[in-house]
C-alpha cells in the first residue's frame, strides 16, 4: 500500500492565513507569503513514492479553490481543534500516514521519506519544532486512533509536542529531524 503525505493547507485569505505572521508583517503580506511557501512546498515534495493530498480549510471554498494545482486531491479538513483535524485526515488516510503543516520552508522529500521510514519499526512518528510543537505527525494505521486521541494537547504552546506523544503513551513512537516552521517574522528564512 503506497503511504499518504497529507499537507493541511487554508486558502491564503488575508487576515485568514498566518495571522500571527500578519500582525508582523501586514495580512496581505503574510497571506502572499504562506500561498507561495505552499507551491515551493508542492513542487519540493512532490514524489512518487507516496499519494500527496491536500487537507483544505474551509471545507467549501478550499474544494473549489483555484490557489493550488488541481492535480492534487483534496480532503476537506472538517471541524475542531488542529489535533481533531489532523487525527480525522490520518483516520481517512488509513495509513501509513504522515501529515504535515504547510508552514516550515526547511521540509523536502528526504524529511518525509524519514518519517514514513520510521513508521517501519513504530507506531507514531513527530518531527519536533523548536518552539515545543511539531511539524510532522504520523502513524503506521490511521485508521486505528481514537478520533479524540489529542483532546489533551495545549496547542500553540511549548507543551504541543510533549502532550501529543503523552496521548500515545504505550505505543512505540519515534522522533525524527526538528525543523522550524513560520509563525512571526522573527522566523522568516
Amino acid at each position: 500500500m503506497k503511504p499518504t503525505l497529507v499537507i493541511m493547507v487554508k486558502v491564503p485569505r488575508p487576515g485568514r492565513v498566518k495571522t500571527r505572521l500578519g500582525r508582523d508583517i501586514g495580512m496581505v503580506p503574510a497571506a502572499w507569503w504562506f500561498r507561495h511557501q505552499v507551491m515551493r512546498l508542492l513542487r519540493r515534495i512532490r514524489d512518487p513514492r507516496w499519494h500527496t493530498v491536500l487537507a483544505v480549510a474551509p471545507d467549501v471554498e478550499g474544494l473549489q479553490s483555484r490557489c493550488w494545482p488541481a492535480d492534487f486531491e483534496r480532503w476537506p479538513q472538517g471541524q475542531g481543534n488542529l489535533g481533531d483535524r489532523m487525527v480525522r485526515m490520518m483516520r481517512r488516510a488509513g495509513g501509513p500516514v504522515c501529515v504535515v503543516g504547510a508552514d516550515i520552508p526547511g521540509i523536502t522529500r528526504a524529511h518525509i521519506a524519514e518519517g514514513f521510514a520510521a513508521l517501519g519499526r513504530n507506531d507514531v512518528v513527530f518531527g519536533p519544532a523548536p518552539d515545543g510543537g511539531y511539524w510532522l505527525i504520523g502513524a503506521k494505521l490511521g485508521s486505528v486512533l481514537r478520533p479524540r486521541v489529542l483532546d489533551d494537547v495545549r496547542w500553540s504552546t511549548d507543551h504541543a509536542l510533549n502532550d501529543s506523544r503523552a496521548a500515545f503513551a504505550g505505543k512505540r513512537v519515534a522522533l525524527i529531524r526538528t525543523l522550524a516552521d513560520v509563525d512571526t517574522a522573527d522566523d522568516l528564512p
